[in-house]
């Protein structure tokens, strides 16, 4: 069945939790007080890098992502940055969704699957 590793936990979650080669990032957002989210998404895969890095991994083993955005009208925004940021011949089976935040100014978060 394999180990289950849990990295950077408090009561409620995890960051990451790996199975065997498999890694499971908790969504991941950038700064409340950052306005756009170009920037918010550069600060989120920012975080996805040093948290692949952890555990040993990096993005061009990223296997899924999922996007939520809280207005999709932000999607060629993000987007830009995303493929800015991702390796070419290295994209991720991935979808993207509006959906409501946590807190009103949060306008991205990215959950990932990846291997090692």
């Amino acid at each position: 069945m394999g180990n289950i590793i849990r990295k950077d936990t408090n009561n409620r979650m995890s960051q990451i939790v790996i199975h065997n080669d498999t890694m499971y990032l908790a969504g991941q957002v950038g700064s409340v007080e950052t306005k756009d989210v170009s920037t918010q998404t550069s600060e989120v895969l920012n975080k996805i890098d040093n948290l692949l890095k952890n555990a040993g991994s990096d993005k061009t083993k990223i296997l899924s992502a999922i996007i939520y955005l809280s207005n999709i009208s932000d999607f060629n925004k993000m987007n830009k940055v995303w493929d800015n940021w991702l390796p070419e011949n290295c994209a991720p089976a991935r979808a993207t969704i509006e959906a409501k935040l946590v807190l009103p100014k949060l306008l991205v978060e990215i959950s990932i699957i990846a291997t090692r």
